[in-house]
């Protein structure tokens, strides 16, 4: 059971809670904090990883089925959720297996909300996803998906001075990532159209890491600066602010099925 992502997983988890993971979870919370129904909403978390999102969401009352094909991140949620309160862990079920063959189980029914965040990007062809995504949000509920901002893959290089990647990445729609992978982005419009396709009308959308993007941040480094609140204030608005969140690193689309 592999995926793009698989043997990667040691250099992803070396770079959680630097800077810019801290900013992606942090803003990724807030923005669904505005977006989400209150509890009870049962919800399916597609490539959950770590657990980052899922532990966050049972603690304020959801109930929250993880699915994720990496083994080493499904152990490191499990320790992680080993730690919370027993009303929490009570909340959360952990499952392993490919997002599309998890999907088509016969035991497996729609949720109110379905989270795909940081997956995309690992698949050459985003439609399958797209489907199992679809598929199992219910009629009412809402999907929400992060995704790499395919309308500013020129902004990381050319903020770091690397004009030939800079001048590569106009028009193009894949990218070399942090931990060693050529990912792929996706580009609003397109993906608003294609979760139409499959009867998901976007809603609203956020940007995700507009001024931290290029935070050096590696593994050994000191952790978050002291000023980290008023940091996030200013990512968390521009996040819902044009110009800003259009050349956002990352995109948070929240798309919803009629009921």
């Amino acid at each position: 059971m592999s995926t793009s992502f698989t043997g990667h997983e040691g250099r992803w988890q070396a770079r959680l809670g630097k800077l810019r993971d801290v900013v992606r979870q942090e803003l990724v919370t807030r923005q669904l904090a505005g977006e989400l129904a209150p509890p009870p909403v049962r919800i399916i978390d597609l490539g959950c990883g770590q657990g980052s999102q899922a532990i966050r969401l049972a603690r304020r009352g959801y109930e929250v089925t993880g699915v994720d094909a990496s083994a080493e991140l499904l152990a490191r949620f499990e320790r992680d959720l080993a730690a919370e309160p027993a009303e929490v862990r009570a909340r959360v079920r952990v499952e392993r297996g490919l997002i599309e063959d998890w999907a088509e189980r016969p035991v497996v029914s729609a949720a109110g909300t379905v989270l795909c965040h940081g997956v995309l990007m690992y698949a050459a062809d985003p439609d399958p996803l797209v489907r199992a995504i679809a598929g199992l949000t219910a009629p009412g509920g809402m999907a929400s998906l992060l995704v790499r901002n395919g309308d500013a893959l020129a902004m990381r290089p050319g903020l770091l001075g690397d004009w030939a990647t800079c001048a590569a990445a106009f028009g193009s729609v894949t990218y070399a990532n942090r931990i060693g992978v050529t990912a792929r982005a996706d580009r609003l419009a397109d993906l608003t159209a294609r979760l139409a396709g499959y009867g998901l009308e976007v809603t609203a959308w956020y940007g995700v890491r507009v001024f931290t993007d290029t935070d050096p941040s590696t593994p050994g480094d000191a952790e978050p600066p002291p000023e980290l609140e008023t940091l996030l204030a200013c990512e968390e608005r521009a996040g819902r602010t044009d110009p800003y969140r259009r050349v956002a690193a990352l995109l948070h689309v929240i798309a919803r099925r009629p009921g």
